[in-house]
């Protein structure tokens, strides 16, 4: 099963709380606050996405944290990387040098084809869209009488 840890999950809520004012700086006790997330993993998740740019911050009685860009630039792919490292799901998709059947392997590029279907998926997903109103599907009627024909 693929599946993101609780971290990348927090991080994504940060990051919607955040985008909804997205020239907002805020404070870590604030966002803890209104997510509902404890303030050290809210501190831990804003440290590592200040490293990997996703977020600036500034130092001092006015400071905080910001988003480095417009909600409509900030990919979930480059949320993901932020948390998890690479997106891979095999050893081999980030290395050859982890597998000891990398060189019989006769299905690592499929792998790799895979890997990079996902990879663009999660780029085409941004900010913006997560915190757009999910669309409902508009209710389906079904005539009674058409059941019994």
């Amino acid at each position: 099963m693929l599946r993101l840890s609780k971290l990348t999950d927090y991080a994504t809520v940060i990051l919607s709380f955040m985008a909804r004012d997205s020239k907002q700086v805020h404070a870590a006790m604030e966002i803890a606050a209104a997510t509902g997330i404890a303030l050290p993993t809210v501190s831990k998740i804003l440290k590592l996405l200040v490293n990997a740019e996703v977020l600036s911050s500034t130092r001092g009685a006015k400071g905080g944290y910001a988003l480095a860009s417009e909600p409509e630039r900030i990919t979930v792919a480059a949320v993901i990387c932020a948390l998890e490292g690479p997106i891979a799901l095999t050893e081999c998709s980030i290395s050859h040098q982890g597998c000891e059947q990398a060189s019989g392997c006769g299905i690592r590029s499929n792998w790799s084809v895979i890997n990079q279907a996902i990879h663009d998926a999660l780029e085409s997903v941004t900010l913006a869209d997560l915190i757009r109103p999910a669309m409902v599907p508009e209710e389906i009627l079904i005539p009674v009488a058409s059941l019994y024909r």
